[in-house]
């Protein structure tokens, strides 16, 4: 049949105009005739240029044209048409950003190979997923295969095979009328300006505004949650702006700040409405006449300056991790404004994660969910395809059916990639509890998780029910050359410890040893505090135990059982998580030198050996470690909070070198804690005293938290005795530094030599 390209486009935007919806059309088959198609419908189509886009590699049309790395430029925009080239390579981010961008009334265009080859086919986006020691022929092509799928099986979608001019459907839907939606309206009491009433497009939109209004008052705090394309940004910015007008200083702060690009249009468009000439609006920064200011701050510059601020609005919350959002709870009058659903955010991990501790705080909490779309309307079937194809709504099972999990209840299995495939409430279960793992998790990795050759997943179930799982990377076990390549500065991907390890910490033969990363592992937050976590990396580590001490297995043949020689992870250190991990084995071999931008946290390394090969790696890393830390906490780690830098040292397990000072020394140190001696004459004894200290068991000795936390600020990073004071609550600079040589009277009394015993005696006897 010959089939009529144009009239059908112009059947599916007719469709979608009268129902305020989308509509998909795939054009499937030779990428030249798929052009060729796009061009001759958009020559027709009443679409300006302006409103089109091209997501792919070439300028093929007369329109804007991004790179699909460049999708996000898209964030907080609309069009009436979205054309993606699909056919070089289909980065499943971008698929979820572009999906977002097409306004109601619009079409989406996907240019693909035919479909019914197209999972075997290899681009661009699974070179990428082909990390050292893997090839491109062991990535496989499930994700594509599950997408092709929700195509043919989901409502507004129309497909044509372009190779044999084959109509396959045609994705008309014929909805019924649709009521009108209610009118936003101003509420009677309102102390916002009618005006950021106005400007809103719903109801609901009216009513979120109106709830920041209780932030007029101290110690309340708003939660805003939303689904995509329901205008969250914007009544935060309406919200932001009314403060403004009103003399208020209005801190905002997000992942990035493009995340704000919409909350600051909304809100210079208020000012600039209600105040003429008066308003001044910047790139990030808005002043109004009567002194009210809105402005934008990176994270850990935020939390630096939440005392300034009147009012702080946080966009994309659950995009920020639970510590960054805790630091940021300190403010008086604070609004969450975050996506439930959505590659911005964390799905359910907001609520999960942070709502114990914003309800343990002293904040007034006011809640706001907006459901009623402003793009499109209620129920859009390319939303609804979007959501199931890039499972942007996953979440694990409901609550009572893990409520009994306990570690004597569940089974432990591997989550075999075609099991996912086929089954689809456990696939979403896994993922859904990924998702709350991890404030990154995005629509890559679904396709990392189904064909991502380097990664394996492992869960313990209840009942049939994913109640914790765990994703796993092998790294390691690379060629003499690609270490030496790493040694010499390249970068490897997939190979994170590894590269540090060789690259930074330059040790060439980290990468020879195989080991397995966990990436992230989550637990039900109906069954925490369990020990189900700890049972799952005992499961993992038994397994993997049994692989290493398998003499027969030939690790060169690779596959699930590959023999390893370490498990290892990489986190934002806090003392919580650094003690879970020291519980189940794992001991530090590194900490970054600079804070991650969105967490503000230092990362930690830390390695648990299931081999004498990884146990010489982990050992020889440990002491390097150990070695050089006193060095670090007064340079690179000089602001690394003191309770971490304690739980640090606890975790390395009596690495480094053996304490020897020498007599003076000793003499020095001792002088300092029973007599008249000064720590500033001589630190550097102190220094590793201290270091010995922490990395021995501390409860041999009978040393308050206040006191460690004194000797790491003093002793090990070097800070004044002034702030120290004021931080740890001493009366003065003076009485700080004498705690901090009664301090060093227990450590003296467990490790001097008779040196130290002699200058102990003689101020004992004075």
């Amino acid at each position: 049949m010959n089939v009529d390209l144009v009239g059908l486009a112009e059947s599916l935007a007719e469709e979608a105009t009268r129902a305020n919806e989308r509509r998909l059309l795939v054009l499937a088959g030779d990428r030249e005739r798929g052009y060729d198609a796009l061009e001759s419908i958009l020559d027709t189509l009443p679409v300006g240029i302006t409103e089109t886009t091209l997501v792919g590699p070439d300028d093929r049309l007369r329109c804007e044209r991004i790179p699909q790395v460049n999708a996000g430029d898209l964030l907080g925009t609309t069009r009436d048409v979205i054309a993606i080239d699909a056919h070089e390579e289909l980065q499943p981010n971008a698929l979820g950003k572009v999906v977002g961008a097409v306004d109601g009334g619009g079409l989406l265009f996907l240019l693909t190979p035919p479909l019914e080859a197209w999972p075997d086919r290899r681009d661009g986006f699974d070179a990428s997923l082909a990390v050292p020691p893997f090839e491109l022929d062991d990535v496989t092509g499930r994700f594509r295969r599950r997408l092709v799928e929700t195509l043919r099986e989901h409502r507004g979608i129309a497909i044509v095979d372009l190779d044999s001019d084959r109509l396959e459907v045609d994705g008309l839907t014929d909805p019924a009328p649709r009521l009108a939606p209610k009118t936003p309206t101003t509420p009677p009491d309102h102390r916002f300006p009618a005006a950021a009433y106005e400007a809103c497009l719903t109801a609901d939109q009216a009513h979120a505004v109106a709830a920041f209004e209780s932030l007029f008052e101290r110690g309340q705090a708003v939660v805003l949650e939303a689904d995509r394309g329901r205008g969250k940004s914007s009544a935060a910015g309406l919200a932001a702006g009314a403060f403004a007008i009103a003399g208020e200083d209005v801190l905002v702060t997000a992942p990035a700040a493009r995340n704000t690009s919409e909350l600051f249009d909304r809100a210079g468009e208020l000012c600039e409405r209600l105040e003429d000439d008066t308003t001044t609006v910047e790139p990030r920064r808005i002043e109004t006449g009567v002194g009210g200011s809105v402005e934008f701050r990176e994270p850990p510059d935020a939390i630096a300056e939440l005392e300034s601020a009147d009012v702080v609005v946080v966009d994309e919350a659950a995009a920020l991790p639970v510590a960054t959002l805790e630091s940021l709870l300190t403010a008086d009058r604070i609004a969450f404004a975050t996506t439930i659903h959505g590659y911005e955010g964390a799905g359910r991990g907001f609520s999960v994660r942070f709502r114990d501790r914003l309800a343990e705080s002293d904040h007034a909490v006011t809640d706001c969910t907006l459901v009623e779309p402003i793009r499109y309307a209620a129920g859009d079937p390319i939303e609804v395809w979007a959501f199931r194809a890039l499972l942007l709504d996953a979440r694990p099972p409901v609550e009572p059916l893990v409520a009994d999990a306990a570690p004597e209840t569940v089974d432990y299995r591997r989550l075999e990639p075609e099991n996912l495939l086929a089954d689809e409430r456990l696939l979403r279960e896994a993922f859904g509890l990924l998702v709350l793992a991890h404030y990154r998790t995005e629509p890559n990795d679904l396709a990392r998780l189904l064909d991502a050759p380097n990664l394996e997943a492992r869960a313990l179930t209840h009942d049939g029910r994913v109640v914790s799982v765990a994703l796993l990377a092998r790294e390691g076990d690379l060629p003499a050359e690609t270490r030496a390549m790493m040694y010499e500065g390249g970068r490897v991907r997939g190979n994170m410890l590894p590269d540090i390890l060789t690259s930074q910490l330059r040790d060439e033969a980290a990468s020879e040893p195989a080991g397995l990363r966990i990436v992230r592992i989550a637990t039900h937050h109906t069954a925490r505090s369990r020990g189900l976590g700890s049972r799952l990396l005992e499961r993992v580590r038994e397994e993997f135990t049994e692989s290493a001490e398998n003499d027969g297995r030939d690790r060169s043949e690779g596959g699930d059982d590959a023999a390893i020689d370490w498990l290892g992870t990489g986190f934002g250190a806090t003392p919580g998580l650094l003690e879970f991990w020291r519980e189940n084995g794992y001991r530090t071999v590194h900490v970054s030198t600079t804070r991650n931008a969105a967490s503000g946290e230092y990362s930690v390394l830390m390695l648990a050996p299931t081999s004498d090969a990884g146990r010489a790696l982990r050992d020889r890393h440990a002491d390097w470690f150990v070695r050089r830390f006193a060095a670090l906490s007064s340079d690179a780690l000089e602001d690394l909070e003191p309770d971490i830098a304690r739980a640090v040292l606890g975790s390395v397990d009596d690495a480094g070198p053996p304490l020897a000072l020498t007599d003076h020394e000793w003499r020095v140190v001792a002088g300092a804690a029973y007599g008249p001696g000064l720590f500033d004459v001589d630190p550097g004894p102190f220094r590793r005293l201290v270091v010995r200290y922490f990395v021995d068991d501390p409860a041999t000795v009978d040393l308050t938290g206040r006191e460690e936390r004194l000797l790491v600020s003093r002793v090990l990073q070097g800070r004044d005795a002034e702030s120290i004071a004021e931080r740890l609550e001493y009366h003065s600079s003076g009485q700080c530094m004498r705690a901090l040589g009664d301090a060093f009277r227990p450590l003296v009394d467990q490790y001097g030599t008779d040196a130290a015993l002699e200058v102990r005696e003689r101020f004992d006897d004075a």
